[in-house]
């Protein structure tokens, strides 16, 4: 069952958080800036992934995602005075993400943590600091878009903003209730692959390879692999055959045609494919321009149903972990 009004409730929230973000991007704007530096692991860097890309396509700053546990290790020379380093944790205590932002902060950067545990030692250490729960694309997303308004790329943004406050919270709740009955059949479907391909493209790329690894590897307990639909040609088409479970998402931004290309193939050579394509939701009161910056959260909307019924139809609590955070490594 769908709690709408928890999750019409959640979303209006993070919207809700909107001026505390215009200010802090503000003054970072007014200070002067070099780059813009995403910082995440596991989850949160596919989270960096999208921002990256929502912001390449217009956008003449430097902004780029590393993960944090690469970042510990080799360092990165563009991260310094006039980096503006944004980051999500959700307790705040992730090793490779405290240990990062204790380097990048001795390198000069200035830095905007999500920290839903505001009690975290990881609140303490960052300039700004922000606690929300949840909701981690939509505040990245929300970032990008303020600095990209201040550098002239973004003219819709107060326009794009006004409808994503009226009619955001409802839609996402309509498309979780729209996909329900794909979602269970698709469940029932793939509950015991052995192994799961998932491939998308753009800000979509980003949620493919959380979905697999994040939700169906560490939450689930289910194979997978995930690809770049830019790479699908380049490799694993050679691997498909007609009952490889291969599921290709699709976007509404620039790189859609990436996805389509793959689900135009699949066809010729598989029967066990399927496509979730963002664009045959609606988004009542989204005016179509506006669909490719939130295109993330409808896949997100459509696979939070997916993962409902797969909890259902193996007893599988999404909490549980063998290793994670259990034992040494």
């Amino acid at each position: 069952m769908i709690d709408i009004c928890k999750k019409v409730s959640s979303v209006r929230g993070a919207l809700a958080l909107r001026g505390r973000i215009e200010e802090i991007v503000d003054q970072v704007w007014e200070e002067g800036l070099k780059n813009l530096c995403w910082l995440g692991i596991g989850g949160t860097w596919a989270s960096c992934l999208q921002a990256v890309c929502h912001m390449k396509e217009r956008s003449r700053l430097e902004t780029f995602a590393i993960n944090a546990a690469e970042y510990c290790t080799t360092g990165d020379r563009r991260i310094g005075a006039g980096t503006c380093l944004i980051f999500s944790s959700v307790s705040g205590t992730t090793k490779e993400i405290v240990e990062a932002v204790e380097k990048a902060k001795a390198a000069g950067v200035r830095t905007l943590g999500f920290i839903d545990n505001a009690e975290a030692e990881l609140a303490a250490l960052v300039d700004a600091s922000i606690t929300y729960p949840g909701n981690e694309q939509l505040k990245f997303f929300m970032v990008a878009d303020r600095f990209m308004q201040h550098e002239g790329v973004m003219p819709e943004y107060d326009a794009m903003y006004a409808q994503f406050d009226q009619y955001l919270p409802e839609a996402l709740v309509a498309v979780e209730q729209e996909a329900d009955a794909f979602a269970r059949s698709f469940a029932e479907a793939h509950m015991r692959d052995a192994l799961h391909y998932f491939v998308g493209a753009g800000t979509l790329y980003g949620a493919t390879y959380s979905y697999g690894m994040c939700y169906w590897e560490e939450m689930h307990w289910l194979r997978t692999k995930s690809i770049h639909a830019a790479e699908f040609f380049h490799g694993m088409l050679e691997i498909v055959e007609e009952d490889t479970p291969v599921t290709v998402f699709i976007g509404e931004d620039a790189q859609r045609p990436l996805g389509e290309r793959v689900a135009r193939f699949l066809p010729k050579v598989c029967r066990n494919y399927t496509v979730i394509d963002t664009k045959d939701y609606a988004l009542p009161g989204i005016d179509a321009q506006y669909r490719p910056a939130v295109c993330h959260l409808v896949m997100h909307a459509v696979t939070n149903r997916i993962d409902a019924y797969l909890v259902e139809l193996t007893g599988h609590d999404m909490s549980l972990r063998r290793y994670y955070r259990k034992i040494e490594y």
